[in-house]
């Protein structure tokens, strides 16, 4: 299952890994993908997800959430 983010303030490379570490530890989660450019993340799972879980993790980057897909 793909989900795809929309994810505002990234800047670097850093925050780049900053987004992918804390969506990967989401259990079920098997490969994250992001555009730093677009600031559009693909995040594939097993599982569907529960949206809580995504709006956490972006949080705890220290990104901002503007669009699930």
């Amino acid at each position: 299952m793909q989900i795809n983010l929309k994810i505002k303030g990234m800047t670097c490379g850093h925050c780049v890994a900053a987004v992918t570490e804390q969506l990967s530890s989401i259990p079920g989660v098997s490969k994250v993908d992001v555009d730093l450019d677009s600031g559009l993340v693909a995040v594939i799972s097993v599982d569907a997800l529960a949206q809580e879980l995504i709006v956490s993790a972006v949080d705890e980057a220290g990104y901002e959430l503007v669009s699930i897909d």
